[in-house]
């Protein structure tokens, strides 16, 4: 994809502190942290810093570029939401709608009591669309490891969607668990936005896969972003990495993270997913709308524009300014964070003065928070240190992307925020 580029000046960035963003971006691909990475930073509209580092994968020696293909996991999650909002601005569903009402099968989903996992009780309130959107469903995921529910959804099969199955057959077995809370009443990262993508398949009449394709990657050109990889961009496919040691999925969700540790960083690669094998080369058939997408930086980025932009991009119109607005505001009870909601940190950040919106997180309070960020800046990341957030104040938005698995291994996320607001003079 072309970009044009304008001077960093004309929209309030300084070269020279850029520099110290490139510095540090070829930084965490010089040892053994990264394989390889990109940023994109775009103010005002205009791209000021697009460029990457390292290698695709380390066996092979493929550069590393802003057009590399990565797995996007829960990054999918903006979109899919996107895709529900623009199902209900077509008058399919009301926000407090019960999800029984669509999947009857959540009707009579219990509620884990504590105990074994046949100490349930029923909903004290049903599960709606919001709590899907915002987590407080009483979903869960597998790899958390904190309770006999989530080992209920490891035995069962229900963590990350693969290729084999429907997301009907999936979320009828998902609905067979008990909730690991009652609805509403605490925030748990979870498979909610699974389900949400089923509930988009019910209320458009289509999969997921042809609802993205006809309604937001094509309208925004997004033509290198799928549940899959096509064959013509396999060799564009970047190889997944976790650490050597140490680490782990269910290490995100910990009380206490790389930022707070006095541990030596956990360095060191060993090969997660080939890029050659993958079972992203192969078209799926259940359509993960909590993790499923590939994605290139350039793609993600003119996504966010249209977030940037209040729904729009070069003519395509995916949602009204109201709408976007409404996304973007804290949908917590009582304005409260996802700290006083019982998450008080995830991957590698303090969740200490953010909130959530519709698909991502919110900042709310950047002291409390403990970063350099603007009120009101929404955003969120993937399994595989991938990243991005939008920031309305400065009319500017910032895309990560890599491949190491999990994100909670470096403070990348915060080291980034650090480099890019620092090189904004305005």
């Amino acid at each position: 994809m072309t970009i044009d580029f304008v001077n960093p000046t004309a929209v309030g960035f300084c070269p020279d502190r850029l520099q110290r963003l490139r510095n540090w971006l070829n930084t965490q691909v010089s040892g053994d942290k990264l394989a390889g990475a990109s940023v994109l930073v775009a103010r005002h509209g205009v791209p000021v810093f697009c460029e990457a580092a390292g290698v695709a994968e380390l066996s092979t020696g493929v550069p590393f570029t802003t057009e590399t293909i990565v797995r996007l996991y829960s990054m999918t999650k903006a979109v899919t939401t996107v895709a529900a909002m623009m199902c209900y601005e077509e008058g399919h569903f009301f926000l407090d709608d019960p999800v029984a009402r669509f999947l009857p099968e959540f009707g009579s989903t219990s509620v884990w009591s504590g105990g074994s996992i046949t100490d349930v009780v029923a909903q004290a309130s049903p599960m709606t669309v919001r709590h899907l959107m915002i987590h407080t469903s009483g979903l869960t995921y597998g790899f958390m490891q904190s309770s006999v529910v989530d080992n209920a959804y490891r035995e069962a099969g229900i963590e990350f969607p693969g290729a084999g199955g429907t997301l009907a057959d999936w979320v009828t077995r998902l609905a067979s668990l008990p909730l690991i809370c009652q609805p509403g009443s605490a925030w748990n990262y979870s498979v909610a936005t699974d389900v949400l993508g089923r509930l988009v398949e019910v209320w458009s009449g289509k999969s997921l896969q042809a609802f993205f394709s006809e309604n937001i990657l094509g309208p925004l050109r997004m033509h290198d972003t799928g549940f899959h990889v096509k064959p013509e961009n396999a060799h564009r496919l970047a190889a997944c990495y976790n650490v050597v040691s140490g680490g782990g999925m269910a290490s995100i969700a910990a009380a206490r993270s790389s930022v707070t540790t006095d541990a030596p960083p956990r360095r060191g690669l060993k090969l997660q997913d080939s890029a050659a094998t993958s079972r992203f080369l192969t078209p799926a058939t259940l359509f993960s709308g909590g993790g499923g997408l590939t994605g290139t930086l350039t793609d993600y980025g003119r996504f966010c524009q249209m977030l940037l932009n209040r729904g729009e991009l070069e003519g395509a119109r995916l949602l009204s300014r109201k709408t976007i607005a409404y996304m973007r505001t804290n949908q917590l009870p009582d304005n409260r964070d996802m700290a006083a909601m019982g998450q008080p940190m995830w991957s590698e950040t303090s969740y200490e003065g953010i909130g959530f919106g519709l698909g991502f997180a919110v900042v709310l309070d950047p002291v409390k928070a403990h970063i350099i960020a603007s009120p009101g800046e929404h955003h969120w990341g993937g399994a595989a240190s991938t990243f991005f957030w939008v920031d309305p104040l400065e009319d500017m938005y910032v895309v990560f992307c890599t491949q190491l698995m999990p994100s909670s291994t470096y403070p990348i996320r915060r080291e980034l925020r650090a480099r890019v607001y620092q090189a904004l003079v305005d």
